[in-house]
């Protein structure tokens, strides 16, 4: 009597559920940097940007339902006296690019979009894996209260 099971190959593999920290922050981060991209590009063309997310609402009865629903991105930049800067975060975190310093100057708003296409390659380089250390370090302590 053959069964359905026995025509498949069956194996004794556990499936590894480690991540690894330095690559799930820096991933965090990338995702970031393209939504301020795009943010950036939405605006220099004077279009609007939104991103979705899925939220979970519960009705009446006690029925939970995913509802698609806008999230807010709040821009990293600005622009001052005709010129535009950008701040890299990670959570509420700012990170410290170099020794007292946060934030890049940028010319305009094309300069704007070369300039965190540089980061973001910096950041897929592991160029920033100490700043991202540190700033995961002060989220963390905000939850240790």
């Amino acid at each position: 009597m053959a069964t359905q099971l026995s025509s498949l190959k069956i194996t004794n593999v556990v499936r590894q559920m480690t991540t690894n920290t330095n690559e799930f922050r820096k991933n965090k981060l990338l995702k970031k940097l393209d939504e301020q991209i795009s943010l950036a590009t939405a605006q220099k063309n004077g279009e609007l940007f939104t991103v979705k997310r899925l939220k979970n609402v519960k009705d009446g009865n006690g029925n939970s339902t995913q509802i698609e629903v806008q999230k807010r991105v709040s821009p990293w930049f600005w622009s001052d006296n005709n010129k535009t800067y950008v701040q890299i975060r990670y959570g509420t975190r700012v990170l410290e690019l170099q020794k007292g310093k946060s934030t890049i100057e940028c010319a305009g708003p094309d300069d704007l979009l070369k300039t965190l296409g540089i980061v973001k390659t910096a950041v897929a380089s592991g160029e920033l894996d100490s700043m991202i250390d540190a700033a995961s370090v002060k989220v963390r302590e905000r939850f240790g209260r």
